[in-house]
């Protein structure tokens, strides 16, 4: 392989050069070696393979298999395999590359799918290619994997440097087991023996002041990471981080859970200090540029502290990042982090991290303006209190509101309770008016029942109802009448779990078409139809159960799907295939937003919203959105995570549990806000700010009772239609507060702002 040394030195590490080598012509096949599932499946007729460099990643390459289309045939992507247009591989020993040729005798190259199955290999058949470069390709493949193992260059490297890398059949032994592969990526090192299913939020003790129990651990049950960190908890009363302790800082299994039980634990010298089990409720947030890790602890009795771990070294920041990333996903996936794709373990890094800096103390001047703003009632201050005992406010029947929409036209809010569905009319200045009321929803057979979620239709005229009883129909309110005049059966054997309008502004219009998602499959529904009314033409189904749980439209009907495993999917029309398939961080996706133009979506979680810009950035498509092409598999977009910062959450005294959030909307208007609430609290975010990276400079506002929803009045960025869970009322963004003691601590909603009070 001394041949190719002088080539190499030009291509290896030339900084403009993203491509190290490329063959131009051959065929990608799937080899199944397995006897019952033998065979060979073309996966790409006409390919070309390219050894890629990863710039953000020094000494990490990839495989790369592309399929090659005749001039003119681009747009039979449409309809092939979602996001199919290349297969991409880190590059990596376990990869077991090796070799061959046909029995045509040409040169073949084989790998593992680390992906797949421990049976199936792909193979690359290198038509026509000659020698030298079969030669120089494969002398590529283990230079990479040198600089992969040994994170140095592989300019110094002899050849005898590259002869671990060269694959050789294994010797006989008991054949591998499916699911046996162990997780690729992960650092092997004994468990800690403290770890404990202790949930202690004190650094000096655990529950009820037992002491910590020792527990040998089983020699199987690694841990990701153990490195020096200072730990921190946020002082409630002075407002500011305080150190606790030196601990030792380590990401490990329990030894007695799953293989999927992880917990963050800190040792100092008198022993373990607590063990938080890793999860999403512990609303935590990466800071590389402080290198600094932030989370929430929410004890039995409902107390939240704010934990803060802060590392001195770079190196450590990362390692730590890494195996916390793996084991929250591998938590929320219940799979190992090897079966992720690579470029699928990228996204979701990207997702972790949200470079905002510890706050170690709040800006005294903010303090004094929030305290200021608490106690500021000017007259154009829209608050008015409300007397507990004002005997004109008559009592509020049984049950809770449940649900809130907000009419396009006429100025009008509408609130399920129950059977009922009372109708607010708005009155200007932030005020809302209770105007009437619809009773006893039922079927047109006269059978009750609470709406399970109401959209509405036709120019505000109709309202459709889903029943949860009868799952396959729904069911058209005539608003004027306060009646349910029609059942429309979608379809005898698919349920209608979702709906959507036809595009983001069409129920301003008289358009009668509405989307519907099950649980796996994406149809248009046409009451206008005979029969079953949902449109044969216009649906996709799909085989696996893929959980849709959201379903949101854009102003030219574009659509994006979400799912409780947190896939988002961007359609362009209804019955093809996705365009864009974004891979799951894990978290069940609640709600799903999209702003008119399609450019941005927002994505709700329990405990943190994701944004995502659809715009492709690189690659032939650059320029166009991702509900009409493809993103390059190593091109994604970025996540963006919008969450509450952990010693805010502190003062909050629960656990994070976001509503669906909404963009503001209005025709010629471009979004300028996102709004959402958790327990007491409305949240809203400026989304220039947010665009700009300042993704924790939100404002909000505490109730006395928990907030069911909450959205914009269409047309309006200012206003905020709220349903508490007995009351209604309006609120001007204006009003919000910075979030600070002051604003956050309890006793700070005990107002009742313009609230409507009435029995419907």
């Amino acid at each position: 392989m001394n041949i190719f040394r002088s080539l190499l030195g030009k291509v290896w590490h030339d900084p403009n050069a993203a491509e190290v080598v490329k063959i131009s012509e051959g065929q990608l096949f799937l080899v199944r070696t397995e006897t019952v599932r033998g065979g060979r499946e073309c996966i790409y007729n006409d390919a070309m393979a390219t050894i890629r460099r990863v710039p953000s990643m020094e000494h990490t390459f990839q495989l790369v298999i592309t399929r090659v289309y005749e001039d003119g045939n681009e747009e039979l992507l449409e309809d092939e395999e979602e996001t199919d247009e290349e297969r991409v591989f880190l590059i990596c020993e376990e990869l077991e590359f090796r070799t061959g040729t046909t029995s045509d005798n040409e040169p073949t190259f084989v790998w593992r799918d680390l992906q797949g199955d421990v049976d199936e290999l792909y193979e690359f058949v290198a038509n026509g290619t000659n020698e030298p470069t079969r030669a120089f390709f494969e002398t590529c493949m283990y230079r990479a994997m040198y600089e992969r193992k040994y994170r140095r260059s592989a300019d110094n490297t002899q050849d005898s440097d590259l002869q671990e890398f060269i694959w050789q059949p294994p010797a006989a032994k008991k054949p591998k087991t499916k699911g046996s592969r162990k997780a690729t990526g992960s650092q092997s090192e004994p468990a800690p023996a403290e770890v404990v299913a202790t949930g202690s939020s004190s650094p000096q003790q655990s529950p009820k002041g037992k002491k910590a129990v020792a527990r040998e651990p089983e020699p199987e049950m690694p841990s990701l990471f153990a490195g020096p960190g200072e730990l921190f908890l946020w002082d409630k009363e002075h407002a500011q981080f305080e150190k606790q302790a030196d601990v030792v800082a380590r990401v490990a299994q329990h030894p007695t859970g799953g293989p999927y039980d992880y917990w963050l634990v800190a040792s100092a010298d008198e022993g373990q200090l607590f063990a938080h089990r890793v999860s999403s409720d512990m609303n935590q947030r990466l800071a590389p540029r402080v290198l600094s890790f932030t989370w929430n602890y929410i004890d039995e009795s409902g107390a939240a502290n704010s934990w803060c771990l802060r590392f001195d070294t770079q190196d450590v920041f990362e390692e730590f990042q890494r195996a916390f990333s793996q084991a929250l996903w591998e938590g929320l996936n219940q799979l190992p982090w090897g079966k992720a794709k690579y470029e699928d373990q990228a996204y979701i890094m990207s997702s972790i991290n949200e470079d905002v800096e510890m706050k170690d103390a709040e800006d005294e001047e903010d303090e004094e303006d929030a305290v200021a703003e608490e106690l500021d009632k000017s007259d154009d201050d829209e608050e008015e209190d409300y007397p507990e005992d004002d005997d004109d406010v008559p009592a509020m029947p049984k049950g809770r509101n449940k649900q809130l929409t907000v009419g396009y036209k006429g100025d009008r809010s509408y609130v399920v309770r129950d059977d009922k569905i009372g109708v607010f009319s708005h009155t200007g200045q932030n005020q809302v008016k209770y105007y009437a009321s619809i009773s006893n929803v039922s079927t047109p057979q006269g059978k009750v029942f609470s709406p399970k979620h109401v959209m509405l239709h036709d120019q505000d005229t109709k309202m459709i109802l889903m029943n949860p009883n009868q799952p396959h129909s729904l069911y058209n309110l005539d608003i004027e009448r306060g009646k349910v005049v029609e059942e429309w059966k979608v379809h005898d054997d698919i349920t209608v779990d979702h709906i959507a309008p036809d595009n983001k502004y069409a129920q301003m219009t008289p358009e009668q078409t509405v989307v519907g998602i099950s649980h796996n499959a994406l149809f248009r529904i046409d009451p206008r139809v005979s029969g079953t009314k949902m449109v044969d033409s216009q649906y996709k189904q799909y085989v696996s159960k893929n959980k849709f749980s959201g379903v949101a439209t854009t102003e030219s009907g574009k659509l994006a799907v979400a799912s409780e495993k947190g896939e988002i999917r961007l359609f362009d029309s209804i019955g093809k295939n996705a365009k864009t398939a974004l891979p799951p961080l894990g978290d069940p996706i609640i709600g799903i937003d999209v702003t008119a133009d399609g450019r941005w979506i927002v994505a709700t979680t329990k405990t943190y919203l994701l944004l995502i810009d659809t715009l492709i950035g690189e690659g032939r498509y650059t320029g166009q959105l991702g509900f009409d092409r493809s993103f390059p598999a190593t091109a994604k977009p970025v996540p963006r995570r919008l969450q509450l910062r952990a010693e805010h959450v502190a003062y909050m005294g629960h656990s994070v549990s976001f509503t669906p959030a909404r963009f503001n909307m209005g025709e010629g208007k471009d979004e300028n806000a996102i709004v959402t609430s958790t327990g007491e609290y409305v949240v809203a975010w400026d989304f220039a700010k947010v665009k700009r990276g300042q993704l924790d400079k939100y404002e909000i506002k505490k109730y006395d009772q928990f907030v069911v929803q909450d959205s914009f009045k269409f047309g309006d960025d200012k206003e905020i239609i709220v349903a508490l869970q007995n009351d209604v009322l309006a609120i001007n963004k204006k009003n919000l507060k910075r979030p600070t003691r002051a604003s956050l601590a309890p006793g700070a909603g005990r107002t009742r702002s313009s609230i409507v009070n009435s029995p419907y």
